[in-house]
């Protein structure tokens, strides 16, 4: 199929986000797929994601969550890296221990603990997700306003943070359908009850760290009576969906749940 890609800018919340947009050739309207990156931002993989949506018709729209200037200084890769080697050091067993952490956090050298205090607020704090939200429903209202998008025809997709973020949006906005990528719950989890369309979660059982809350999570969506659907991957690890990480991924559970994300857009968004 001939397709049409670009960097773009939209209006969000509080000032401009980039994007990178990809569709079909052409002006005849279509559903449309918001792709959320991984906590390393917008990549090629992400974009990769988008162009495989348009090969099924749909138009995709990656936002960059980390472009906007205040999150942009701070949330660079060299940052992110050194945030996601210290998380990696910690006891998986005590990562929502906050004491503990502030003792792991005290262990570093004064230059690097500020590095990582800065970067672990950037991109958990309640502030960044607040104005992620509200970016992420500027791109629902951006898409809604295009000529080439099915009105009302718009889902998320996100991975790691971005599949958490996919979740968050599904509470915050109208949405025919989430797609969530071993993402942590919404905050604060009774949200779920407030999520118009189906969501669709897909976990490596090898995950620990996202698995350990997913009583809680299939507890709240029984309670909202959620149209959910999650499938644990044996085996699998954390981001076993990125082909370009051969440290974790996982080629019959990236296959397997590609297959299922598809069926599950073809049920929920209208061709």
């Amino acid at each position: 199929m001939t397709n049409f890609s670009t960097m773009l800018s939209y209006q969000g919340g509080v000032g401009e986000v980039q994007a990178f947009l990809a569709r079909p050739q052409g002006s005849e309207p279509r559903p449309a797929i918001i792709v959320i990156h991984d906590i390393a931002g917008l990549r090629d993989h992400t974009k990769d994601v988008a162009q495989r949506f348009v090969e099924q018709g749909y138009v995709a729209l990656a936002p960059h969550l980390f472009s906007r200037p205040e999150l942009g200084r701070i949330l660079t890769r060299a940052n992110i890296a050194a945030a996601l080697q210290f998380m990696a050091g910690l006891d998986p067993q005590r990562r929502s221990d906050m004491a503990y952490i502030g003792e792991e956090m005290a262990r570093l050298p004064e230059g690097q603990r500020q590095i990582v205090g800065q970067t672990n607020a950037a991109l958990f704090g309640d502030a960044t997700r607040d104005g992620v939200i509200q970016d992420l429903r500027a791109a629902v209202d951006f898409l809604n306003s295009q000529s080439y998008v099915k009105t009302g025809q718009i889902a998320s997709l996100g991975f790691c943070w971005g599949g958490g973020m996919s979740f968050q949006l599904a509470c915050h906005a109208r949405l025919a359908g989430s797609v969530v990528f071993y993402g942590s719950n919404p905050t604060p989890l009774e949200g779920v009850a407030d999520i118009a369309g189906p969501v669709l979660g897909l976990y490596g059982g090898e995950d620990m760290r996202i698995n350990a809350d997913l009583d809680k999570l299939v507890k709240a969506v029984v309670e909202a009576r959620l149209d959910f659907e999650m499938r644990l991957y044996p085996g699998a690890r954390h981001a076993f969906f990125d082909d370009t990480n051969p440290q974790v991924y996982h080629e019959a559970a990236a296959r397997e749940s590609w297959d299922r994300v598809l069926r599950f857009f073809r049920r929920t968004l209208a061709a």
